[in-house]
């Protein structure tokens, strides 16, 4: 009877274990679909100011470390550099 209990326990935990590691999926799918649009209105959007670029950028920021609380680093080494870059493109910032 002690085994089934722990063969069970053993499947509750993997299955919750496999059910937090799709949302975190479907999450991390979801912030990349985010920035990717970002970048590109910041990248064809002529009518585009470079201040409203930058709130643009500065939302989905804070978007994303909602979705991803605690995440400043990885936001900070991931996507801070490629905005950086297309702010530098679009509107020939030194």
């Amino acid at each position: 009877m002690e085994k089934q209990e722990e063969e069970s326990t053993e499947r509750q935990i993997v299955a919750s274990t496999s059910e937090e590691l799709a949302e975190e999926q479907k999450l991390i799918r979801r912030m990349q679909m985010m920035m990717n649009m970002v970048m590109q209105v910041i990248a064809q959007d002529a009518t585009l100011t470079i201040d409203e670029a930058s709130q643009m950028i500065a939302d989905s920021r804070k978007a994303a470390l909602a979705m991803f609380p605690g995440k400043e680093l990885a936001y900070d080494l991931i996507w801070r550099p490629r905005f950086q870059r297309l702010m530098r493109e679009r509107f020939r910032m030194m």
